[in-house]
């Protein structure tokens, strides 16, 4: 017996019509019709079979071309069909094709499947006009293991969930911590940055003060030396004006005696007759 361990379909295009014509590129170049995505769990890896199933609507334009299918499986090419359309109107001129693979003893991991078309005969054109689908379905054979396999990919789903948080928290708290200390740092030199803008403002005004009483201090001694320097000149010369007015009275005193004492008495008599 066989399980389904994935399936994926896509239909690009329901229905002809539907889309626009798509010429079909002449070979080595090629156009991209569907695309599909398989996963193949671990425990079933290189022991499972992968169904592809492809249908493209084409439609013959001139002459009898022939289509080239290809399936790719990661960008490697493993398998390949071709299909005859012609373009006589009176005949057949929309052709319904279906192309069918296997892939067998796929790898662990997600697969990616591409379907393409290529015209290999020149001279001739074709195009797309729908309708576009792709399908994959992979199995594996059931054996006894499938509980333990089962719980084994659980154990593993749950350690790979559980590293998955280890190290989210672990890089979540790096980058808190490196977050709280860049904000520490950015603080501290705000903090130190502030008291040595202070510091400088301080020692900037107490100097500043020191020169203004500096230069207060100064002034107020020049003035009093200047006010000191006048009231001795003034008190001087009030001196020296005082002693030479004492002796100018002394001197004309003693002129008016040595007048009267060199004047004859009898003068004085005679004068009065």
């Amino acid at each position: 017996m066989v399980r389904i361990i994935d399936y994926q379909a896509t239909e690009p295009v329901r229905r002809v019509g539907q889309i626009r014509p798509i010429p079909i590129p002449h070979s080595p170049r090629k156009v991209v019709l569907a695309t599909i995505r398989i996963t193949i769990p671990r425990r079933n890896a290189n022991n499972n079979h992968v169904e592809l199933i492809a249908t493209v609507g084409l439609r013959g334009v001139t002459g009898t071309s022939q289509i080239l299918f290809k399936i790719f499986r990661d960008g490697r090419e493993i398998f390949r069909a071709q299909e005859g359309v012609e373009s006589d109107p009176t005949s057949e001129v929309n052709y319904i094709v279906t192309v069918q693979g296997i892939d067998t003893n796929v790898g662990a991991g997600t697969h990616t499947y591409q379907v393409t078309a290529e015209n290999i005969t020149n001279g001739t054109e074709a195009a797309v006009v729908g309708p576009i689908s792709f399908s994959g379905l992979a199995i594996a054979p059931t054996d006894k293991d499938h509980d333990s396999d089962h719980d084994m990919d659980r154990v593993t789903s749950r350690d790979r969930d559980r590293d998955k948080n280890r190290i989210t928290s672990r890089d979540r708290d790096r980058d808190k911590n490196r977050i709280t200390s860049r904000d520490r740092d950015r603080d501290k030199n705000r903090i130190t940055s502030r008291d040595r803008d202070r510091d400088k403002n301080r020692i900037t005004s107490r100097d500043r003060d020191r020169d203004k009483n500096r230069i207060t201090s100064r002034d107020r001694d020049r003035d009093k030396n200047r006010i000191t320097s006048r009231d001795r000149d003034r008190d001087r010369n009030r001196v020296t004006s005082r002693h030479r007015n004492t002796k100018r009275s002394m001197n004309r005193v003693t002129s008016r005696d040595r007048d009267r004492r060199s004047r004859n008495p009898f003068d004085d008599f005679f004068r009065m007759f």
